[in-house]
């Protein structure tokens, strides 16, 4: 039986407009490449991936794989190694974990930033690679509009992160003004200090974790791997749907799925130009 105490995050409702993404610095450390070495036994949960589908591909950790995953398992094991992604992917999968009868142990391989940092909390145990880092910090969103869209969607994100600095607390045995702080700041957690913070109990051995070539190969070579580059680069300044637009014109691609709406925006001067030669040099 489960041991977890932890708070559930009541539902929220997904309003149009406001987009949720990995943030850039999380993007930018994270290794995709890092598994599991060994077998492990049981039922096994690989969140390796963006938190949510991409909307490129259909890759991505989604809660009805989790759930699906969960159907008639007993105790199970959760790998993580994600920058993150939608947050509320991220609160629906950690709600799963947290009401998951049986045991969950969580294992941090290489990263667990952001949304993923929240699903890490719903284990009755968390072990964390010497190398590996837990993040926290404030809901991160795309929106675009004018002063009073951003006052919205600013008053929308508050109860978020109210809601997730309860869980890291709960999990930490920290002050939620001490977390708070922490979110505020952008916190990056090593191996040895999540553990000293109270996210984590244990380390992860050396050997557990190995860097898959196959993998890192595998993602390099996929066809949406420039694309996805372009859309990183633009989500700084463009909503969902107007870089979809822009990038199917100049490529004659088009994502798999619509997007949700995105708030209205003028856009950048000179953006499409400087698409057109990072597409070019993407290719």
């Amino acid at each position: 039986m489960t041991i977890r105490t932890l708070p559930q995050i009541r539902a929220f409702e997904r309003p149009d407009g406001l987009e949720f993404a990995p943030g850039p610095g999380a993007l930018a450390r994270w290794n995709g490449a890092l598994r599991v070495q060994a077998a492990q036994s049981g039922t096994v949960i690989d969140i390796l991936d963006i938190i949510g589908e991409d909307w490129w591909t259909g890759d991505g950790v989604t809660a009805k794989s989790v759930s699906a995953a969960l159907k008639s398992a007993g105790d199970v094991t959760v790998n993580i190694n994600s920058p993150g992604g939608d947050v509320f992917e991220g609160i629906a999968i950690y709600n799963l974990l947290q009401m998951h009868a049986g045991r969950v142990a969580v294992n941090v391989l290489g990263m667990a930033a952001s949304a993923a940092s929240v699903i890490a909390m719903a284990g009755d145990t968390i072990s964390v690679g010497t190398a590996s880092f837990l993040m926290i910090h404030n809901t991160w969103m795309l929106a675009a509009g004018d002063r009073h869209d951003f006052s919205d969607a600013a008053a929308f994100l508050e109860p978020f992160d109210a809601a997730l600095a309860d869980v890291y607390a709960a999990r930490s045995g920290q002050k939620s003004g001490d977390i708070a702080a922490m979110m505020d700041n952008e916190t990056w957690m090593s191996g040895s200090d999540a553990i000293a913070k109270g996210f984590a109990e244990t380390l992860l051995a050396s050997d557990q974790v190995d860097e898959d070539p196959a993998a890192r190969a595998s993602r390099e070579l996929r066809g949406k791997s420039a694309l996805s580059k372009v859309d990183a680069i633009l989500a700084h300044h463009l909503p969902r749907s107007e870089r979809r637009a822009l990038i199917r014109n100049l490529t004659g691609i088009t994502p798999r799925a619509e997007p949700r709406s995105a708030m209205p925006s003028a856009g950048l001067a000179g953006v499409a130009d400087d698409l057109r030669r990072l597409v070019t040099n993407l290719r």
